[in-house]
C-alpha cells in the first residue's frame, strides 16, 4: 500500500490535486453523496441563483456509469500523463506559471461552457492541457491505439474524434 502512496506523492502538485479531486467528485456523485445535478455547470443556477461552486465542480465531476466508465478512465489517464509532462517539463520550477495556465484554460472552458451549454468541463479541460503539450512538442511521435503513430500536433484532433465517437456525439 505504501507503493500507491509513494506513487501519489510523486505526482507533481497541481496534477495530483486535479486528479484526486476529479476521482473524488466523480465517486461522490456516483455514490450519491453529492447530487449530480448540483455539480454541473448550468447558466440559470450559476448566474441567476449565484451558485458559484458550479464552474469548479463541473471541472472535477464526470457522471460515472457503466457506459461512461471507459471514457472517464481514458481521460484520467490523459489528465495524469499530459498534465504531469507539462508540469515537469515546460513549467518545471515555475508552478505559478502552470497554475496561471490552468486558470486561464479553466476560465475559457467556463465561458465556452456557458455559451455553448456544455455542463461538464472535465474533458474540455483535459483536452486543453493536452493541446498545449502537443503544441509545445509538435514533432514528437506519439503512439495511439493499435500501433498507430503520428506527430503530437495531430493528437488533440484524434482524441476529439475519439471522444466524439465514444460518447455518441
Amino acid at each position: 500500500m505504501s507503493d500507491l502512496g509513494d506513487w501519489f506523492k510523486g505526482i507533481p502538485f497541481f496534477t495530483r490535486w486535479w486528479l484526486a479531486l476529479t476521482v473524488g467528485f466523480t465517486l461522490f456523485g456516483r455514490f450519491g453523496i453529492f447530487k449530480s445535478h448540483q455539480l454541473v455547470l448550468l447558466y440559470e443556477p450559476f448566474i441567476k441563483q449565484f451558485q458559484i461552486w458550479r464552474p469548479v465542480t463541473a471541472l472535477f465531476y464526470y457522471p460515472l456509469t457503466p457506459y461512461t466508465g471507459f471514457t472517464f478512465l481514458i481521460n484520467c489517464y490523459f489528465l495524469y500523463n499530459y498534465s504531469q509532462r507539462l508540469e515537469r517539463g515546460m513549467f518545471d520550477g515555475r508552478p505559478g506559471d502552470y497554475f496561471f495556465m490552468l486558470l486561464f484554460n479553466w476560465a475559457c472552458c467556463v465561458i465556452v461552457g456557458l455559451i455553448a451549454d456544455i455542463p461538464l468541463l472535465m474533458i474540455p479541460m483535459v483536452l486543453s492541457v493536452l493541446y498545449v503539450w502537443c503544441q509545445l512538442n509538435k514533432d514528437v511521435i506519439v503512439n495511439f491505439w493499435f500501433g498507430t503513430q503520428f506527430k503530437a500536433m495531430y493528437l488533440p484532433w484524434v482524441l476529439f474524434a475519439f471522444n466524439f465517437i465514444i460518447s455518441g456525439g
